[in-house]
């Protein structure tokens, strides 16, 4: 998991990101996000049955859902995300 710095540079690039047009979004937000997605990611696939997102790791992963559209391992982790949410 990222460091808190770390963490809150992810946050204000996945909203700088949706604040933008999709062609719009310049590539140091792009490669923040990127990163922070592909870390994440392998953090999901190494514990595919129990990875439970947190809120800000859910935020980000809403925003590439998309590209996990279909993965069965993407599924249960937002349905665990959602069985674990407590605000």
């Amino acid at each position: 998991m990222p460091d808190s710095k770390t963490q809150a540079g992810i946050r204000q690039a996945l909203e700088h990101a949706r604040n933008c047009e999709t062609e719009t979004v310049d590539s140091q937000t792009t490669a923040t996000l990127e990163a922070a997605i592909s870390d994440l990611w392998n953090r999901i696939q190494a514990e595919p049955d129990s990875y439970v997102l947190n809120r800000d790791e859910f935020a980000l992963f809403n925003y590439f859902l998309e590209r996990y559209r279909g993965s069965n391992v993407a599924q249960k982790a937002v349905a665990r995300f959602w069985n674990n949410y407590h605000e």
